[in-house]
C-alpha cells in the first residue's frame, strides 16, 4: 500500500488468530439474495432496489465458491521472498526483481488458458517501472465485467511480502483456482496486477484513465486486494456499503459471526481501487491493515495487541514467513473467492422477452384496464393530467434512440412534456412467463430532476397479473439523481410463473414547480 508516513519500528509478529471455521456457502448465498433482490411481490408497498448488478447475482444462486488453498497461496508467498532475494532483496516497480514477479505471474496465468498481457506504463510512472499484468478468464457476458487486482510491486526497503504479495499470490491462486476448476461462466472476469503503486497508483491510473469510456461502463465492479496478511491484522472492506462491498460482508457474516469487518478507513484512497474509483467504477476489495494501531475495541474482536496491524509495513521485515498471519490470509482468499463465484458464475439465463427500444416501437394510447387490442404494442397512459403544454406521458423519442422517457429536462426531441403534478404511464404488451424456473424483470431506468426534490415525486415499476397488480419497486424523488444517471434495476417475477403478465412503468410529479424526466430502457425478461 502506498505510504502517508515513515516506517514503523520492527515489532514481534502476533499468534495467528483462532483457526478458520466452515463456510457454509449456500446458507451465505441465500441471506445474500435475500438481503440484495429486493421482490416484495405480493404487496403494492414501495421497495428499494439493491445496486443491480449485485441483485441480480445474487438472485440467480450462482455455483458455490471452492476453498482458496492455503498452502499454494504461500507456496506462492515463498517464490516471491526468494525472487526478492535473488534481486537485490526487493521487488520496486524499476528493479529485476519486479521484472521476475512479472514473468512469475505471467507464466502461471498463460499455462493456465488466461488470455494475458503486459501493459507497459506509457505515462504517469516511475522511470524504468515494468508493466502491468492483465489476465482474462474466457467467457462470460463481455458487457459485464467483474474485476480483481492488487499491486505486484514493493517498496525498496524490504522484500514486500505482507505489502503486497500477499494480495498478489491470493489473487493468483484465485485465477489458477478459476481455471483449474473451469466453471460456467454468466459474466467476465479480468484480472490485474499493478506496476509502481508504491510510487503513486501509477500502474492502475495509468490503465483505469486508458479504458474507453465504453469500456469503463462494462466493469460492474474492482476488487482490490492490498496487505491481506497482516500479523496483527484486522478484518477491512473497501467501501464496506457498495453494492460489491456488501458480497464480501455476506461472506464474512455469514462463516464468522461475531467478526464485524470494518470500513477500512486507513486505506482509503491509498491503493488501487482509487484509481477505479476515480473513473466512475464501483469498488470494494479486503484488506489487513498497515502501520495504524489496532483499537482496545478491534483487539476485543479479533485477538492481537494494540500495536499496529503490520509492524513491519515498508520495513525490511516484511518477509516470508515471519510477517504473514495465515488465518488472516486464508480468509482473505475464501472471501474473495466467493464474491466471485457469486458474482460471475452460472448458467447463463434464457431471455424471455425483451425489448431495447432501438427499432420503431408500436403505440396506442389511454387504453383501458382491460385492452386486450393492442398485444405486441406498448400502450400510453395519461390518467387525469390537463395541463396545457399537452398530453404528459412517456413513449418519446430522446436524442436519435427511442427510450421511454418523459420531461423537460430530455431535451428539444423529446417535446414540452413536464409532467407538472401529474401521473403518466406507459404498460407492455401481454407477455405468457415461463411455468418454472428463476424468472427475473430487468431495466434500466432514471428519474431526475429540475429545482424539486419533492419525496412526493416517484418512478415506479409493477407487474399487472392474473389477479392484479404488485409493486416491485419505487424510487422516490427526493433520492433520485437529478442528473438522470442510468441504474439497472432487476426484481424477481417468479411467483407469476405460467401467468400472462405486464409490465407497469409510473412516474409522478407532485408539484408544479418542478421538471421531472424519468426514462426507460432495456426491457428483459429471463428465466434460469
Amino acid at each position: 500500500m502506498a505510504s502517508l508516513r515513515l516506517p514503523v519500528t520492527p515489532g514481534t509478529p502476533r499468534d495467528p488468530l483462532r483457526s478458520q471455521a466452515l463456510r457454509p456457502y449456500a446458507a451465505t448465498r441465500a441471506l445474500l439474495a435475500l438481503a440484495l433482490a429486493g421482490t416484495a411481490l405480493a404487496a403494492p408497498a414501495a421497495a428499494t432496489a439493491a445496486p443491480a448488478p449485485v441483485a441480480a447475482r445474487a438472485a440467480s444462486l450462482a455455483l458455490a465458491a471452492p476453498d482458496i488453498s492455503l498452502t499454494n497461496v504461500k507456496a506462492h508467498l515463498q517464490q516471491f521472498q526468494t525472487i526478492a532475494t535473488s534481486n537485490g532483496g526487493n521487488r520496486r516497480s524499476n528493479t529485476a526483481g519486479y521484472t521476475a514477479s512479472v514473468n512469475y505471474v505471467y507464466n502461471k496465468l498463460v499455462a493456465a488458458g488466461f488470455s494475458v498481457v503486459k501493459q507497459n506504463c506509457t505515462s504517469g510512472c516511475t522511470s524504468g517501472a515494468g508493466p502491468n499484468v492483465i489476465a482474462d478468464w474466457p467467457g462470460g457476458d463481455a458487457n459485464t465485467v467483474y474485476m480483481f487486482g492488487a499491486h505486484l510491486d514493493g517498496v525498496a526497503a524490504g522484500p514486500g511480502i505482507n505489502d503486497n504479495a500477499s494480495g498478489s499470490s491470493t489473487l493468483l491462486e484465485i485465477a489458477l483456482t478459476l481455471a483449474a476448476t473451469n466453471p460456467s461462466m454468466l459474466n467476465h472476469v479480468r484480472f490485474g496486477w499493478w506496476t509502481d503503486e508504491e510510487q503513486g497508483l501509477n500502474g492502475s491510473e495509468f490503465y483505469a484513465n486508458s479504458l474507453p469510456a465504453a469500456e469503463r461502463t462494462k466493469i460492474k465492479g474492482y476488487f482490490n486486494f492490498d496487505m491481506v496478511g497482516s500479523t496483527n491484522g484486522g478484518y477491512f472492506i473497501n467501501r464496506i456499503t457498495s453494492g460489491v462491498g456488501q458480497v464480501l460482508k455476506a461472506y464474512y457474516d455469514t462463516n464468522f459471526p461475531g467478526l464485524n469487518p470494518e470500513e477500512n478507513v486507513e486505506g482509503a484512497g491509498r491503493s488501487d481501487d482509487a484509481s477505479f474509483n476515480a473513473v466512475g467504477i464501483q469498488t470494494s476489495g479486503v484488506a489487513a491493515g498497515a502501520s495504524a494501531n489496532k483499537t482496545s475495541a478491534q483487539v476485543a474482536k479479533w485477538g492481537g495487541t494494540t500495536g499496529d496491524y503490520d509492524p513491519c509495513y515498508h520495513s525490511s521485515c516484511d518477509t516470508y514467513p515471519a510477517n504473514i498471519n495465515d488465518t488472516v490470509l486464508n480468509r482473505a482468499g475464501d472471501a474473495a473467492a466467493y464474491a466471485l463465484w457469486t458474482l460471475a458464475t452460472g448458467t447463463p439465463a434464457t431471455t424471455v422477452w425483451t425489448d431495447t427500444f432501438e427499432t420503431a416501437t408500436g403505440w396506442t394510447t389511454n387504453p383501458s384496464a382491460t385492452d386486450t387490442a393492442t398485444t405486441g404494442a406498448w400502450e400510453r397512459g395519461d390518467p387525469g393530467d390537463t395541463n396545457s403544454s399537452g398530453a404528459k406521458q412517456l413513449g418519446t423519442t430522446v436524442s436519435g434512440s427511442n427510450d421511454l422517457v418523459t420531461g423537460r429536462l430530455a431535451g428539444t426531441a423529446a417535446g414540452d412534456y413536464d409532467l407538472d403534478g401529474g401521473v403518466t404511464s406507459v404498460r407492455s404488451p401481454a407477455v405468457t412467463l415461463p411455468a418454472s424456473g428463476t424468472i427475473n424483470l430487468s431495466l434500466n431506468w432514471y428519474l431526475a430532476h429540475g429545482t424539486n426534490s419533492s419525496s412526493a415525486d416517484y418512478f415506479r415499476v409493477s407487474i399487472v397479473h392474473n389477479t392484479g397488480t404488485a409493486v416491485l419497486f419505487t424510487q422516490a424523488g427526493a433520492a433520485s439523481n437529478r442528473n438522470g444517471s442510468w441504474a439497472l434495476g432487476t426484481w424477481n417475477i417468479s411467483a407469476y410463473a405460467g401467468q400472462s403478465v405486464r409490465i407497469l412503468i409510473t412516474a409522478a410529479d407532485a408539484s408544479t414547480a418542478s421538471l421531472v424526466e424519468a426514462g426507460v430502457d432495456d426491457v428483459k425478461i429471463t428465466v434460469s
